[in-house]
């Protein structure tokens, strides 16, 4: 056995505890049932594209505390089809919706795309939520002692809402649809399929929101900002622990039901292997994991090949 095999091994058996608090279910039902019951208020108008047979839409719906959330909605139009299978895309940190022509591959291989911001980052999106406490630069201490403050929360029930939306319209094959995303997006397609959401398929490329009690440690990624806000205030620790534990995906993949493709990068710093592999190893469902041994935090231009070739065979 070489060393990437022997370090491979290492990581299918990595198994690290879990640390789900006693009231997760509860915490989640509660969360889950104001989702549901919160209307979106949307609205969508037709935006410019250079793509030549595509319909591309600007669209706003509401999060659970009223903060518009923005995005951009595709449809390939040139396939002539009434009915498209779609993709819901999150973006990764400091990341935003993009335009329309970044999914040329998605739209060209005959599906829909509704790409979103994260609240508060770099796109058109703000965030209505107050400031409960002091918190580190970014946004990841905001609300950290307390998950029902916590930003983890109200990024997950937009990105869960951003599904309900798609499902909607008319040009969406609803039971086709499936969410996409890298890093930060990662970590919010395996939070909303771990959640129940009404998707197909998840991909989450090197995805972070794993294993965060350990990321939290080791990783030179967003979650790094706890541990800078934990040093400036030491007797925050546990609290900050507890609040992470309810959006921590190791802790909720055991309740992920459709299948996922997930890839990770041996070097990665920002979502170590370790991170991804404990979540990884605690799924139940049909799971594929791309190993990329000699890779950081980015799985390379030709993994859009494989990405497709997944998807592609969840829609048929």
């Amino acid at each position: 056995m070489n060393f990437i095999e022997q370090r491979i091994a290492e990581l299918e058996n990595y198994k690290p505890d879990v640390t789900t608090p006693e009231d997760l279910d509860v915490f989640w039902s509660k969360v889950l049932e104001e989702t549901r019951n919160t209307p979106l208020h949307s609205s969508r108008e037709r935006m410019d594209t250079p793509m030549s047979g595509v319909d591309a839409y600007h669209v706003v719906y509401q999060g659970i505390d009223g903060t518009p959330i923005h995005g951009h909605y595709m449809v390939p139009t040139v396939f002539g089809k009434t009915s498209y299978p779609c993709i819901v895309n999150y973006h990764g940190y400091h990341g935003n919706k993009g335009l329309p022509e970044h999914f040329a591959a998605y739209l060209m291989s005959g599906f829909a795309v509704f790409s979103i911001d994260v609240r508060g980052q770099s796109g058109d999106t703000g965030d209505l939520t107050p400031q409960q406490q002091g918190k580190t630069s970014g946004w990841m201490t905001k609300g950290i002692l307390s998950p029902e403050d916590s930003y983890y929360k109200w990024i997950i029930t937009d990105a869960i809402r951003a599904i309900d939306w798609v499902r909607e319209q008319p040009e969406v094959d609803a039971d086709r649809v499936g969410v996409v995303g890298g890093s930060q997006g990662g970590g919010l397609a395996l939070a909303v399929s771990a959640l129940g959401c009404r998707h197909a398929f998840a991909v989450a490329d090197i995805p972070n929101m794993c294993h965060l009690d350990w990321a939290v440690f080791n990783s030179s990624g967003s979650i790094s900002e706890v541990a800078t806000y934990v040093a400036q205030y030491p007797d925050h620790l546990q609290a900050a622990l507890r609040t992470l534990s309810y959006f921590d995906n190791k802790n909720l993949a055991d309740r992920i039901e459709i299948p996922i493709l997930v890839c990770v990068g041996f070097k990665d710093p920002i979502c170590p292997p370790e991170s991804v592999y404990a979540m990884y190893n605690r799924v139940s469902a049909p799971k594929q994991i791309i190993n990329y041994p000699f890779s950081g935090h980015w799985p390379g231009d030709k993994h859009i090949r494989k990405v497709l070739n997944f998807i592609l065979q969840q829609i048929q």
